[in-house]
């Protein structure tokens, strides 16, 4: 709905003037590691491990943004495709400048919209932080709270035999991270109730995904953070005498009087601010939100809506009741490659799973991942698939945002997107990093013009048409009546088994009816 909205306001809402000039991230190269300015030598060899030559241009655009002239005098936006390499951009001068200063605090906290998409964060931030000395935390509901607190918070040793003060101990309650990837239910679960958590020392907040983030309220994280942040800076440097972090050296101390430039009303030193999307919203309602400083825009190209170079597009037109053939058909066509399929619901992404796994001859490993599955199932199943152990991942919009799953080939929408939002960052999980991919939209004829204009948005007028082989079609005919069949009873005996558990567990069940069973 808020695509919706956006789209039918977006002649009447007006442009923020910081948005009409922007860095254009195009105009960067890619950079060897060894000619990036003032990169610590040990940050080089951890990204050499894991497989890095060079930075690509967004990465050197926010580097130099940060690290380079621009130094974190302004909170960063950044509008770049999906797969542009987006979160080793903040990833990496963030754990750079932490570097730069021996002390073990909560000084960087990174916030997504879902489990799995903060997993995958934490992983980068995993794999470069521990070469400077520096810990990663993540707080996402992936285990239980009190397991969270134990990795989050180092409690104080206690000699046997002396009584303490619990006010003296709760005193001496440290974090042991220094960077922290949450989502945002469980990250204000540790801001109402965990003992020692704090963002005193925060100096930097990536709000990644941001048009999910601002969109769906989130038990109001953003506006719980940001007073926290600014009441605890408030009382800690009253006088601005601070100290300032340098990405080039030594802690410098850094006394300031009256009222620095740019800084009119604010603290010294300041919150950074990373927003990312790859399709940032313009609306200075949402934006607002984040209260940013003097925000520079670093954007590809002019054009809002941008596909990664490498994907090629195409439509596949089916008879409306022949859909599921035309997708078997497709998937035998690309021979096992890799491949994502969409859909337009959790729900229709189960049955479609279980219908394609009812081809009991495909000789294809298909499996689901949606909202209906619990985390671990989805986990597993992700890791199978990154693995090759699965070729087909079935899945709901629960994929699309900034998921990476290198090797991905192919994406198809089995349901057309409704918003060109949603068509970018499905397209998005192939043709990532500079390589090749494909994206597939299966449409029934009345479909066919809705589409076009909906390609349109993005300035994407190359879309042609893919055929199957109409013989392999008619050759999948009656398995597709049996699988359809046997879809049916599936239905039938899951809808029983959930209403069967709902009256367990509301105590609806007699006695004689439990009995039965056995």
């Amino acid at each position: 709905m808020e695509e919706a909205s956006e789209h039918n306001k977006k002649q009447s809402v007006p442009v923020l003037p910081w948005m009409r000039s922007p860095i254009d991230v195009t105009l960067f190269h890619e950079c060897p590691l060894n000619l990036l300015p003032f990169l610590d030598p040990r940050l080089e060899v951890a990204l050499e491990n894991m497989g890095f030559t060079s930075l690509f241009p967004v990465q050197v655009a926010v580097w130099q943004e940060t690290i380079g002239p621009g130094s974190c005098e302004r909170d960063l936006c950044i509008n770049s495709p999906t797969g542009s390499g987006k979160t080793l951009a903040y990833a990496l001068p963030i754990v750079q400048m932490l570097s730069t200063r021996a002390v073990r605090c909560l000084r960087a906290l990174v916030v997504l919209p879902t489990r799995d998409l903060a997993v995958q964060v934490k992983e980068v931030f995993a794999a470069i932080a521990p070469a400077v000395g520096l810990s990663v935390g993540l707080a996402v509901g992936q285990s239980s709270i009190a397991d969270e607190i134990s990795e989050l918070i180092k409690r104080p040793k206690l000699e046997a035999g002396i009584c303490y003060d619990p006010e003296d101990i709760l005193l001496d309650l440290e974090s042991s991270v220094d960077i922290l990837v949450a989502t945002p239910g469980r990250l204000m679960d540790h801001i109402n109730s965990t003992k020692g958590f704090t963002l005193e020392h925060l100096c930097y907040l990536v709000v990644d995904e941001t048009d999910r983030l601002l969109r769906e309220a989130y038990q109001s994280w953003l506006p719980t953070v940001l007073q926290l942040i600014h009441s605890s800076v408030g009382s800690l440097f009253p006088h601005a005498n601070t100290f300032f972090s340098s990405p080039f050296g030594s802690l410098k101390t850094i006394r300031r009087s009256g009222v620095e430039r740019g800084f009119k009303g604010k603290s010294y030193p300041r919150l950074v601010k990373m927003v990312l999307s790859a399709t940032l919203t313009q609306d200075p309602g949402k934006l607002s939100q984040l209260d940013l400083h003097h925000p520079l825009l670093l954007t590809t190209g002019q054009r809002r809506y941008q596909l990664p170079e490498q994907l090629e597009s195409f439509k596949l037109i089916c008879e409306s009741k022949l859909k599921p053939l035309y997708l078997v058909a497709l998937l035998q066509t690309l021979q096992g490659e890799k491949c994502i399929v969409f859909t337009s619901s959790v729900e229709s992404t189960h049955r479609l799973c279980t219908l394609l796994n009812f081809f009991g001859d495909l000789q294809i490993k298909i499996k689901e991942y949606s909202g209906l599955q619990r985390q671990f199932v989805r986990s597993k199943t992700l890791k199978a698939f990154r693995a090759g152990e699965i070729e087909v991942l079935v899945s709901s919009d629960a994929m699309t945002r900034g998921m990476d799953v290198e090797g991905v080939r192919n994406v198809i929408n089995y349901d057309v997107p409704a918003y060109i939002k949603t068509y970018i960052h499905r397209a998005g999980r192939t043709a990532r990093a500079g390589q090749a991919g494909r994206c597939f939209t299966l449409l029934r004829k009345e479909e066919v013009k809705r589409f076009k204009k909906l390609l349109q948005k993005a300035d994407n007028n190359s879309c042609p048409v893919y055929s199957v082989p109409s013989d392999s079609i008619e050759s999948f005919r009656s398995t597709y009546t049996s699988a359809l069949e046997k879809l049916k009873e599936s239905v039938k005996s899951e809808t029983y088994r959930k209403h069967k558990f709902k009256f367990k567990s509301s105590g609806m069940v007699k006695g004689k009816e439990k009995n039965s069973k056995v």
